[in-house]
């Protein structure tokens, strides 16, 4: 029986050549994605393929080196492979290996069959761990990638490095982007995350700061459906729409949606608002969740956001104090009395009609209604901090 293996042996290196022409033959005759490679790639494969045939010669000598000669076989080119091979592609190789192998040495006897059955079994396995771990690798790269491009946008540094950082991630979200801020659960979900995202076309970038959850949000390009002509035409969700279909991947707490910026470059404006939002959102006892960053503009100017201070003297004060003093003295007067109407009407000596004629050209004019408890106090606050804002009257000369 010795003889016999060390002939099969011998009569084996000597047909080896011929087996990796051979195979080459048939990758080319049978796999269309190898004869479409370029010439480059096609000598990676089949340095693989020769590789492969070698260590089988190799294995039927020593069988119990399985795990060492299976998994050299992909040291021949490994990063080559990963690059442009798939794993099924290269489960296809392996099979179209030994299908020639076994061709060729179908007169070899039972014993010989067996070996490549098993040895196939060996390097479909080392395929498998070989893919699986680049995966992972991969997977760890991306995920450190991901919290470092969170990172520099939440502190807004590094705006020239965050295309190449975000191409990099193969982000897919296009035009304008919302930053979303809330509590991480205690277990965190993020392929949930990442799957809710696609169903409503939208693509997140998503980072734990301790016991913070950050998502960067982007419409992504919805996928084209054919024979729906009219799917075109459906507008997309807002992103306060979209905030609302995440909101069960974070934890209990208050859920804060930064401003809408055009693109991902000027997202630390939106990661800016929605932070400080955050900070302050339980001083709002009935704040929804999620709520808008600018629904929370009093709170953040009273803990002293300098950001909603402005917003609140530039989309408040200045519009009404440049279209009519008089819509900003009846706003005044109608806030300090209570927002009553007669009160108002007894101090500015006019009609209540007038009054209410008034307040829907004052939101016709700023776009919030004075008559609501909570624009109200937005309104209240713009007004306090519009004044402080105006320089000092000179003092009269005497």
């Amino acid at each position: 029986m010795a003889r016999t293996k060390a002939e099969t042996l011998a009569w084996l290196r000597t047909v080896s050549g011929e087996l990796a022409t051979a195979t080459l033959k048939r990758l080319e005759d049978t796999l269309p994605w190898y004869r479409d490679m370029p010439p480059g790639r096609r000598s990676a494969v089949g340095l693989v393929a020769q590789a492969g045939i070698t260590s089988f010669i190799s294995w039927y000598d020593d069988p119990k080196s399985a795990p060492w000669i299976a998994a050299d076989v992909f040291g021949a080119a490994p990063r080559e492979l990963l690059r442009s091979v798939s794993l099924q592609q290269t489960l296809q190789l392996i099979r179209v290996t030994v299908e020639v192998v076994e061709d060729r040495v179908k007169d070899g006897g039972d014993g010989l069959r067996e070996a490549i059955l098993l040895y196939s079994r060996e390097i479909a396995f080392a395929a498998a761990d070989v893919y699986a771990r680049a995966a992972e690798a991969r997977g760890l790269w991306d995920s450190r990638l991901e919290a470092l491009v969170v990172d520099s946008i939440l502190s807004g540094e590094a705006e020239n490095e965050l295309p190449s950082r975000i191409a990099a991630l193969g982000w897919h979200g296009h035009g304008e982007v919302c930053v979303l801020v809330g509590t991480a659960p205690p277990m965190l979900d993020v392929d949930q995350l990442r799957r809710t995202a696609r169903h409503v076309e939208a693509d997140v970038l998503i980072g734990v700061q301790g016991s913070r959850l950050v998502l960067v949000i982007g419409r992504a390009l919805p996928s084209p459906q054919e024979g729906e002509e009219g799917s075109a035409q459906t507008p997309p969700l807002s992103f306060l729409e979209i905030a609302r279909r995440l909101e069960p991947g974070f934890g209990s707490g208050h859920l804060v949606l930064g401003n809408e910026v055009p693109d991902l470059v000027q997202a630390h404006r939106s990661a800016r608002a929605a932070l400080a939002g955050f900070a302050v959102a339980r001083a709002w006892r009935n704040a929804p969740r999620p709520v808008l960053a600018d629904d929370l503009l009093p709170e953040r100017a009273l803990a002293g956001d300098p950001l909603a201070r402005s917003t609140l003297v530039g989309r408040i004060y200045r519009p009404l104090q440049d279209h009519s003093t008089e819509l900003l003295g009846t706003l005044w007067c109608y806030l300090d009395n209570g927002r009553s109407l007669e009160a108002t009407a007894r101090e500015l000596f006019v009609h209540p009609n007038t009054v209410r004629y008034r307040l829907k050209r004052i939101s016709e004019v700023i776009g919030y209604d004075a008559t609501g408890a909570r624009e109200a106090v937005i309104l209240q606050s713009a007004l306090i901090l519009g004044a402080i804002a105006e320089p000092a009257a000179a003092p009269r000369r005497r």
